[in-house]
């Protein structure tokens, strides 16, 4: 097995301090620098020098981190193999990704492999796509759903990790209720160019979507108001402040006000939702099974909604 210490010294290349180590492994501050000065002693090689108040990586600690990336591969290759061979599941799976994917999606796996592996304990931790891969590199998650939008180049272009497609998840367009369009199944972005929108701000993945959307219709859309969360978002559309996109993913209820239509025509907006892992683990038994179950689930939400929530 891969010696605790090293890990440390990972997950302390990637966030730089004693503390954000702390944080993502769960150890205490004084027990991370404990397994630091550890390693060092152990492997003769200065791998931390001061730098102010903390430390930092030397050269060498550098390289024998980079050179990991290959080893711990090898590892979660040889450990996916020994249990798929044995018929072994680990005894503990870690499950981490965004607000939307960790309640609609998640959750629901957590409880069917509690329900078919009483013994499996099964952690979910919903976190943003940079901390998800952090925690995968802490060995504190062993699955993270992200959008593929929000991750720039970390999974495509970091060996640490890989990743599979679970479902390009489209945008609808939310209205008001007694909106003149609310009775229709489908609209164009072309029809609702003149309302007031809602979206996030410039300069954010989903609003770079949004203006992409328009620009694919040659329209520039009236921005009235900026929200962040999705429930926010529902909230102004349903005061009538405007209307918006919302994935499909992300569930309406009712009372809510809201009315979900789906987008048709050119500009179709979707965001790629991914499922990363460290590399070399993709084959582990527990994950593909989990795979499977979470492109179900997905495939289900998407072709039953928006009729089901309305």
């Amino acid at each position: 097995m891969i010696d605790p210490r090293l890990i440390t010294l990972r997950v302390f290349a990637g966030c730089g301090t004693v503390g954000a180590t702390a944080e993502l492994t769960g150890y205490s501050p004084s027990a991370v620098s404990a397994q630091l000065r550890e390693l060092q002693r152990v492997l003769g090689m200065q791998l931390l020098t001061k730098d102010g108040r903390g430390v930092r990586l030397t050269a060498t600690g550098r390289f024998l981190v980079a050179g990991s990336d290959t080893l711990i591969a090898e590892w979660e290759s040889l450990r996916a193999a020994a249990l798929k061979a044995g018929d072994q599941v680990q005894s503990h799976f870690g499950l981490g990704g965004f607000s939307t994917a960790a309640a609609q999606l998640l959750a629901p796996l957590a409880a069917t492999l509690r329900s078919t592996r009483p013994l499996l304990e099964v952690q979910v931790l919903e976190a943003n796509p940079a901390r998800c891969f952090d925690l995968l590199v802490a060995e504190r998650i062993d699955l993270a759903v992200i959008v593929a939008m929000q991750s720039y180049a970390f999974v495509e272009d970091d060996p640490r990790f890989e990743q599979t497609v679970l479902l390009d998840d489209p945008l609808d367009v939310i209205i008001p209720s007694d909106h003149p369009l609310a009775s229709r199944e489908t609209v164009t972005l072309e029809e609702l160019a003149s309302e007031p929108w809602i979206t996030e701000t410039a300069g954010s993945a989903y609003h770079s979507l949004f203006t992409a959307a328009f620009t694919a219709v040659g329209v520039t859309p009236r921005i009235a108001h900026e929200a962040v969360e999705w429930e926010t978002q529902i909230a102004f559309v349903g005061a009538g402040l405007g209307v918006g996109l919302l994935p499909r993913l992300a569930p309406l209820h009712s009372g809510e006000n809201v009315v979900r239509l789906r987008i048709t025509g050119k500009g179709k907006p979707a965001r790629r939702i991914v499922a990363a892992v460290r590399r070399g683990s993709i084959t582990s038994p527990l994950i593909q099974e989990s795979l499977g179950i979470l492109k179900v689930s997905a495939h289900r939400i998407l072709t039953a909604r928006p009729e089901d929530d309305l």
